[in-house]
């Protein structure tokens, strides 16, 4: 037999340890993994020199904008960063122009994407207005569908708990997961209100606005209706100590409650808001640094199941505004991630095993991709290969996104993916991309 690919002097990890192999790769999949004496016949073989290999790394919040706003970022550039920054498999959110909450919406999504994208990539809704839409949508293709608690986004009415319990009823009975962007719209607003008329406008009246209560109580009230509805909830880039204290006595009731956090929270606290201004809002936003100890926590003792990019670009001009009120939030974050958690490995802070549970491992359990997250014979050949020991400087002008700025510009990391495997078929070469669009394939929750 011959098989497509063979790569030999590997560092894999495979199941919590570094083994020196070769991988046999054939019709996307990983054929055989062992000796190099033991591999097959290849069309091609290639060195890599010892590089650590971890299981092709996933990204379960993105948001690749494309059509209505293609300006900030489209399929092809959203994925060359996606594989730039070592990921194989990304989930991009619906608040789209048009949002994604409708069977045609979600389908035209995917028709303009399949012929753009580097990386695989699958799809959330929105809820629709129509309820009997629910099921077609999951026929369409969803990976799942995201609750916007902040503002009223898709066509279910948020401020209704009677709804949202009978849609959360729905996704039950489909064994759809619902994710859930954890912000109470009423005290938001009131927040906002308040700091609006006596003229505060600056990053630290966005802070006050968007409180921990304010997360903290979207958290409990979708506990309560997970709770009633028996649906499994996954809460978005949780950032405070109540809001994560909530869903530790969620899990601990053994309810199937799962969570993310960001590297933006981890790594940045208030001052550094205070510091960089509106260019480092998001919502929610980074915090004081007595809730960032308690997201290292954790993340250490597993209570945070995976790190997500929560990738949203936009132009300079929308993020440099004088009134953090007119502000678009968001940070690009795709061609970072690896990066930062590599460096908090060389840190002492993380493990290997830590970063490829986070960003791999526990992401296609949640979401359940299948024949991903690990390096086994059998699974899709997604690799994403990293050179330990590479140090240098993050330069927003250099990233594949369209947003050229980022929170961390100018920090020194060490550790860097310099090649990127799709479905077996190499992407990324030291920076460059090296595929064709389309190479991405669409993922349907399986």
């Amino acid at each position: 037999m011959i098989v497509d690919l063979v790569l030999n002097n590997v560092n894999a990890f495979l199941e919590n340890e570094i083994v020196s192999c070769s991988l046999a790769i054939d019709q996307s999949k990983i054929f055989k993994i062992g000796k190099e004496t033991s591999m097959p016949e290849a069309t091609s073989k290639l060195d890599l020199r010892n590089l650590l290999v971890l299981p092709g790394l996933i990204d379960a919040h993105v948001h690749l904008r494309d059509e209505g706003k293609a300006y900030k970022e489209d399929f092809y550039s959203g994925t060359a960063a996606a594989a730039a920054g070592g990921f194989t498999t990304v989930l991009d959110m619906p608040n789209n122009k048009p949002t994604t909450m409708s069977p045609d919406t979600l389908r035209n999504r995917l028709n303009i994407a399949a012929k753009k994208i580097l990386v695989n990539v699958g799809f959330y809704s929105e809820f629709p207005k129509d309820p009997e839409d629910i099921e077609r949508i999951v026929e369409e293709g969803a990976m799942a569908f995201k609750l916007f608690l902040a503002e009223q986004v898709g066509g279910l009415d948020i401020d209704d708990d009677e709804a949202l319990l009978k849609a959360f009823k729905s996704l039950s009975c489909l064994k759809m997961l619902v994710a859930v962007h954890a912000e109470d719209r009423v005290l938001l607003e009131k927040n906002c209100e308040r700091l609006k008329r006596t003229s505060q406008n600056d990053v630290q009246a966005f802070l006050k606005a968007h409180s921990e209560d304010v997360e903290a109580k979207a958290i409990n009230r979708v506990i309560r209706i997970a709770e009633h509805s028996k649906t499994c909830a996954h809460f978005c880039h949780v950032s405070s100590e109540k809001g994560l204290n909530a869903i530790r006595n969620a899990k601990e009731s053994s309810m199937s409650i799962t969570c993310e956090t960001t590297p933006h929270n981890l790594l940045l606290t208030s001052d550094n808001l205070t510091e960089m201004g509106t260019l480092a809002v998001t919502m929610p936003p980074v915090r004081e640094k007595k809730h960032v100890t308690t997201l290292w926590k954790g993340l250490k003792d597993g209570l945070i199941d995976i790190v997500t990019s929560d990738h949203a670009p936009h132009t300079l001009e929308e993020k440099k505004t004088k009134s953090v009120w007119d502000a678009k939030v968001g940070i690009p974050g795709l061609e970072t991630t690896l990066p930062l958690l590599l460096t908090s490995v060389r840190l002492g802070r993380l493990s290997l095993t830590d970063v490829v549970r986070l960003m791999a491992k526990k992401p296609a359990e949640i979401f359940g991709l299948r024949g991903r997250g690990s390096l086994k014979e059998g699974n899709l050949a997604d690799l994403t290969v990293v050179d330990l020991y590479k140090k240098y400087k993050i330069d927003a002008s250099t990233f594949y996104s369209k947003a050229k700025y980022s929170p961390f510009g100018g920090w020194q990391v060490e550790g860097k993916p310099v090649k990127t495997f799709v479905n077996g078929e190499l992407v990324m070469d030291e920076g460059e991309i090296v595929a064709k669009l389309g190479t991405g394939r669409i993922v349907r929750r399986g």
